[in-house]
């Protein structure tokens, strides 16, 4: 169940280069991030914010060898056991003839299958609306967001006087 009553810091940047150099920093001062936003991905981010490297690749994987099994499974079941038919010279079990249809339907399920997963891990499922801080952040501003839900006046001074040393064009405060 999502915070109802969180406070955010944040800082919009202008330029991505300065946002990294931001998250550097905090990172080096041990500051605590709640999140960065970006209008498109930066090079070189998620290392400096310590992030591991997603694993949708092998949920993919995963995805795309359903598909195989899938499709092999069927053919090998309609053209042998259901509708038994020789047709062209070729036996009931036809591997080469069933390599066009297999691929198809092994990206089908892997594409399928990793959007379902994306968008269940991100908690972008339809009807579900997620609060934005600045509708500039998905056009043209980086942002570095700190919760500041239980810190106290000297704390939510010392990141506000952080974000603006560290390149920062605004500093704002949003309840989300």
């Amino acid at each position: 169940m999502r915070n109802a009553n969180k406070e955010v810091l944040y800082g919009l940047y202008d330029d991505e280069e300065v946002l990294l150099k931001a998250v550097v920093k905090a990172q080096h001062e041990h500051r605590t991030i709640m999140d960065v936003f970006t209008p498109f991905p930066v090079h070189g981010l998620d290392p400096a914010l310590g992030l591991s490297e997603s694993r949708l690749h092998i949920a993919g994987f995963v995805y795309g060898a359903i598909g195989t099994l899938t499709a092999l499974l069927f053919m090998t079941w309609v053209f042998t056991r259901d509708w038994p038919i020789i047709f062209g010279g070729k036996p009931y079990f036809s591997l080469p003839a069933f390599i066009p249809i297999t691929f198809e339907v092994t990206v089908l399920f892997a594409s399928i299958g990793m959007v379902v997963t994306f968008y269940t891990i991100c908690g972008m499922a339809p009807g579900v609306t997620n609060p934005t801080l600045d509708d500039r952040i998905t056009d043209d501003k980086f942002c570095i967001a700190f919760d500041v839900t239980n810190a106290d006046a000297d704390e939510k001074s010392d990141i506000q006087s952080f974000l603006s040393g560290s390149g920062a064009s605004e500093v704002n405060t949003k309840n989300i």
